[in-house]
């Protein structure tokens, strides 16, 4: 039992799990320490306040909701942009993927092309020879 118990601990989903949230939990604390130090440090201070949560209006605490929406549009557009980068750098890695190696005749045809290619005009209008 305790050798299953281990196999499942080892797991490679398991593991990759676990590492992916972890990896999470400290991705948010940098999200939320840019959302609530970086972007809403200079909101509160624009608004007179020291923090925006602080914000009242006739005993409603609309401050907090105000935090709460901000952080969530600041972590929102974060999250949107990793995102987008994530695609376009798996879109360039399948597009290597998909570039074809070319072949030695390949190389082979394309460097009689170049030479055809670079010859003088006169030679280039002369009649083939017939057969």
């Amino acid at each position: 039992m305790l050798r299953e118990y281990q196999e499942f601990l080892f797991r490679g989903n398991l593991l990759d799990l676990a590492v992916a949230f972890i990896l999470g939990a400290a991705f948010n604390a940098v999200v939320q320490s840019f959302a609530n130090d970086v972007i809403m440090a200079p909101i509160s201070a624009a608004l007179g306040f020291d923090d925006l949560s602080a914000m009242r209006a006739g005993g409603i605490a609309v401050g907090l909701f105000l935090a709460a929406l901000l952080s969530f549009v600041v972590i929102a557009t974060v999250l949107f942009f990793i995102i987008k980068a994530a695609e376009r750098f798996k879109r360039n890695e399948e597009l290597a993927e998909e570039t074809p190696v070319p072949t030695d005749e390949t190389v082979l045809l394309r460097e009689i092309r170049d030479l055809l290619a670079h010859q003088a005009p006169a030679d280039r209008t002369s009649t083939p020879p017939s057969i």
